[in-house]
């Protein structure tokens, strides 16, 4: 199995192993990274850029999981 990071890591071990879990794990975390933190293009306050590393960690999270898959 492909090393993952701890994050990850430990929203897989709160699934099952099955692939169509795995899926929509990482389609819940798109749509709450997508809510949550959506993309802006220019982020002016320090709050914006703690918004959007909060975006892409999620991301990041979702793009491993669907590798797995």
């Amino acid at each position: 199995m492909t090393n993952l990071s701890p994050a990850a890591q430990a929203v897989l071990d709160a699934f099952d192993q099955d692939a169509q879990e795995r899926e929509a794990v990482a389609a819940v975390l798109r749509a709450a990274a997508y809510i949550v933190a959506p993309a802006i293009p220019v982020c002016d306050h320090c709050c914006d850029r703690q918004s959007q590393n909060i975006r892409h960690k999620l991301l990041a999270i979702a793009d491993e999981l669907e590798r797995l898959s």
